[in-house]
């Protein structure tokens, strides 16, 4: 049987059901909830003493900064976010400058939607994670329709890097009660689906364990040094591994016991039962001195994805001008936040976007009249809105949204007083015109490359499965090499699964190895198995030895 890919092309159905369900709240929600509250409040409050409340829309560039980075390791964290504020002012400056030499409206749109194309692919080959390029977008696509002049753009960047280092430092703050919060709450993630899975036993528990335990182990590479909680950590990491590797032999609530253990500052609990063998983690160190792949070639997979969001912001943006609506740069935005991995998540962000903004219209009308009672009235309400959207977000983006609606609509009234049924009418209409020209760019820009993603993902798993199967085999391995291949092979499973779950949400694809792709998966599994047990019979002989 031949094992090509076959080239038959098939239409997926989009889903219509579930796509407004509510999930659980993220394990942090109320972290980056309050970071930005503590992000927005000093700058807002201080331009409001100095009645320079039009001031806010550059500040709040720096501000929104503290959104990211609150699933990683201190140490990362720092870099990240730096890199983050520095992001922000690339892009603003551009948008700034290019505001300055012109106001005509078909070149900012178009200046805008390469910015945000740049934008999305540089955040998701970056993966920098939550909230991704929307921010980046939302500022500049703003910031392009401000009037402006070049003297004026200096004193703007300098008020947008002022409140952005006041973000970095929020972001830092907790590190000092918890300095190893993040890895912690990694790491009990892993724990606890891997307890689910031994649980159910069920395909899908098994991906989600896996993906939690190499986030965990990515996590535990983010944090620098092997120091004594670190290794700790690894420890209940490999047990999680372990679970997945030998779920008959586990007991499942002891690993949840070891979670609920990681909460709060007490010592990591340590598993007794796995010995020596917990210290045959130095494959960990080979992966920390492996050099990561470099950004041009994480950027190639990407160009169909930034190929869209160029296509359908700057064809929203035209659609928006050629109906007279004064803000093009919402339906700008709007088609911006569509872009997922493939269609089939870009239509449910769609939805998701339509119903929460419409909501959030409704909820602006509710709330315009105590925001017009003066302008304190107006900053809280802000920061109330900023609260809302990030604690509401992660249940489901439309409820998100809904408090995100209004604060952007506010915004646009700190510079001045507008009449709230204009802004309401220009809101529902650039969130249609760019729900729609957003996702008819997306099904007209088809990822024709994601199944030859798939097969490099295959040959991926292929190769480090025969390596970790030698390695197994040797009599005598170099010490790390066990953990080393464990953790490679570990690697390229993960990375299938979220390829062939990308390429199978196209809308418009050719049929894809759905069976090669299981097989490959259920080969992994059992050669991760027999490391795990090949690393504690090496271990015991080691130890008599």
């Amino acid at each position: 049987m031949s094992s090509a890919t076959p080239r038959t092309t098939r239409v997926h159905p989009l889903p219509l059901s579930g796509l407004l369900r509510l999930g659980r709240p993220s394990d942090i929600w109320f972290k980056p909830a309050l970071s930005v509250v503590a992000a927005v409040a000093p700058p807002n409050l201080t331009l409001l003493a100095l009645d320079r409340l039009d001031l806010a829309v550059y500040t709040m560039a720096g501000s929104l900064c503290a959104l990211y980075a609150h699933n990683r390791p201190y140490a990362a964290r720092a870099r990240t976010l730096a890199r983050v504020v520095l992001g922000m002012l690339g892009g603003l400056a551009v948008a700034l400058v290019a505001a300055s030499l012109t106001t005509n409206a078909v070149v900012l749109v178009t200046v805008g939607a390469l910015l945000a194309a740049v934008q999305k692919a540089l955040c998701d080959a970056t993966r920098i994670g939550p909230p991704g390029n929307v921010i980046f977008t939302f500022i500049t696509s703003a910031s392009l329709f401000a009037p402006q002049s070049l003297g004026q753009v200096p004193a703007h960047l300098a008020l947008a890097a002022a409140a952005g280092a006041w973000s970095w430092v929020v972001g830092m703050a907790p590190g000092l009660l918890r300095p190893h919060g993040p890895e912690r709450r990694a790491t009990a993630h892993a724990l606890n689906t891997a307890a689910a899975f031994v649980d159910t036993g069920s395909a899908a528990a098994r991906a989600g364990a896996a993906a939690a335990v190499h986030a965990a182990w990515q996590s535990l590479l983010l944090t620098g040094s092997r120091s004594a909680p670190r290794r700790a950590l690894e420890r209940l990491v490999g047990r999680a591994e372990v679970a997945l590797a030998a779920p008959a032999d586990t007991d499942p609530e002891r690993l949840r016991a070891w979670a609920r253990d990681l909460r709060g500052t007490g010592p990591v609990p340590g598993p007794d039962d796995l010995g020596e063998a917990a210290d045959e983690l130095l494959g960990v160190e080979a992966e920390l001195d492996s050099p990561p792949r470099p950004l041009h070639r994480r950027l190639g997979p990407l160009a169909p994805l930034a190929l869209r969001t160029a296509l359908g912001c700057a064809l929203a943006g035209y659609a928006s001008l050629a109906l007279g609506v004064g803000r093009p740069y919402w339906a700008l935005v709007t088609a911006a936040s569509l872009y997922q991995a493939n269609v089939t998540l870009t239509w449910s962000r769609g939805v998701q976007r339509v119903v929460g903004n419409l909501v959030g219209v409704l909820l602006f009308a509710a709330i315009a009249p105590i925001a017009h009672l003066g302008r304190p009235a107006l900053v809280l309400c802000g920061l109330v809105l900023n609260f809302g959207a990030e604690a509401l977000i992660s249940r489901n983006y439309w409820l998100g949204s809904v408090c995100v609606t209004p604060m952007a609509l506010l915004i646009t009234e700190f510079a001045r007083h507008q009449e709230p049924a204009g802004l309401m009418a220009d809101r529902v209409l650039d969130t249609l015109i760019g729900a729609l020209v957003g996702f008819v760019a997306a099904v007209a820009v088809t990822n024709r490359r994601a199944g030859d993603r798939i097969e490099h993902a295959l040959a991926s798993v292929e190769s480090a499965r025969e390596h970790a199967a030698e390695v197994v085999a040797a009599e005598h391995p170099e010490p790390g090499a066990l953990e080393a291949a464990r953790r490679g092979l570990a690697a390229a499973v993960v990375e299938l699964r979220a390829t062939a779950d990308a390429a199978a949400g196209e809308w418009w694809q050719r049929a894809l190895p759905e069976e090669r792709v299981l097989r490959a998966e259920q080969a992994g599994h059992r050669t991760l198995a027999a490391t795990v047990r090949r690393q504690g019979l090496h271990t015991s002989e080691g130890a008599r030895a």
